[in-house]
């Protein structure tokens, strides 16, 4: 079970059996949980796990109907509930999922809609994402779940080999376009190298598959949802330290974002700041900080899609936002991964490709650094809004 496999990957952490009942509940995921930026906590503690930025809820959508308080989970609950109430054909699978999940997104489906359509597995990703595939192909909606983005290697074969060339390689003839598999994803603030990982680009290199990342409950309800329509596999990082952190007011009923449409979040003039996930956060701040102490106007993109993502917003839309990179000629990427190999280069090329004329300085990447996640030290691994707020300095005196 997960939490026994949670015991030997990351010893000396303990967990704990529950009764069979309740199933196995990982005191890790319940740990993860409790140190969320919003939690009680001992004043030591807290200011140990104390986020790395401050949230800042987006306004609540009115094209979609009622709304309802609800934290990032809760959200991506209320997807997987929608998409199991209109499709008679979704099911749930992964390790702990009936009874909720060590993080809760799959809280009371079980129940609700049975153990033959929400059930657990063995604690094989392999075998999670090779019963996906065929579950897909034989027309099924699946919707499987990695316990941890760090445990997503065992089943890159399967992801990389079978999901995103099983259209191709059969000239179209089959596919496992309604496979969606969901993981918990980045940094908490104490996860360490098992519970911290950010591995969207390993996966970005692999033509077939769609790679998304949400920065709140709105956007993790409709992109989640976008990713279940979608005919293709997609993969869908949710960021754990925003499972509580991030509360919205989030439709009740199904709605769509697009796919592979970045999203401007604030317009600017000097310079182009580009993440996804909780790196938007900071930048949020980078952005504030760089109008009230240098008079730096930015204008702030969340790319959401990372395959195929959006150039042209990036690069040289033009629309009421302007044309981004072309406007302010000066680009800044910043997010949790390494930095050698991680997608801020893909986008830094592209970009300098398309934009080469128009940059007024060398576009900066502020990342991790080439080293596994630490734990204590964690604090100055991550591209806080000081490191990105100095890139900024840099780039506009350059």
């Amino acid at each position: 079970m997960a939490a026994t496999r949670l015991f030997l990957r990351a010893s000396p952490v303990k967990s704990s059996l529950t009764g069979l009942t309740g199933g196995v509940r990982s005191s890790l995921g319940l740990t993860l949980l409790k140190r969320s930026p919003d939690c009680t906590a001992k004043p030591k503690a807290q200011r140990r796990h104390a986020a790395h930025f401050s949230y800042h809820p987006d306004p609540a959508p009115a094209q979609h109907g009622p709304t309802q308080k609800m934290n990032l989970f809760q959200s991506v609950t209320s997807a997987l509930d929608n998409t199991l109430a209109g499709d008679p054909t979704a099911v749930i699978f992964g390790e702990d999922v009936a009874f909720g999940g060590v993080f809760r997104c799959t809280v009371g489906l079980r129940d609700k809609y049975g153990k033959d359509r929400v059930f657990n597995t063995p604690l094989c990703e392999q075998g999670i994402v090779g019963f996906g595939i065929g579950a897909a192909a034989a027309g099924a909606t699946a919707i499987a779940e990695i316990q941890f983005a760090d445990y997503i290697y065992p089943a890159f074969d399967q992801i990389v080999n079978e999901a995103a060339k099983y259209r191709y390689r059969s000239g179209n003839m089959y596919d496992c376009g309604k496979l969606t598999i969901r993981s918990p994803w980045g940094c908490v603030g104490h996860g360490s190298i098992y519970h911290s990982q950010s591995p969207e680009a390993f996966f970005a290199h692999c033509p077939g598959i769609k790679i998304v990342v949400p920065r709140g409950p709105v956007q993790a309800k409709g992109l989640l949802l976008s990713c279940i329509a979608d005919q293709n596999p997609c993969i869908f990082f949710e960021p754990k330290i925003l499972y509580r952190a991030a509360v919205e007011q989030v439709p009740t009923e199904a709605y769509q974002i697009p796919l592979s449409q970045a999203e401007v979040l604030q317009e600017g003039s000097d310079l182009t700041l580009v993440a996804w996930g909780t790196q938007v956060h900071v930048l949020r701040e980078v952005a504030a900080m760089a109008l009230e102490k240098l008079g730096v106007s930015c204008e702030l993109i969340d790319l959401q899609t990372i395959l195929p993502w959006d150039t042209e917003t990036v690069c040289k839309y033009a629309d009421v936002f302007g044309q981004s990179v072309v406007k302010t000629g000066r680009l800044l990427i910043s997010h949790e991964a390494p930095v050698t190999g991680g997608f801020a280069a893909e986008i830094s090329s592209t970009v300098q490709e398309e934009c080469f004329l128009n940059l007024e300085a060398p576009i900066s990447r502020v990342c991790g650094y080439d080293t596994p996640f630490p734990h204590i030290f964690e604090p100055f691994y991550i591209p806080d809004k000081w490191k990105c707020f100095e890139a900024v300095k840099r780039m506009i005196n350059y």
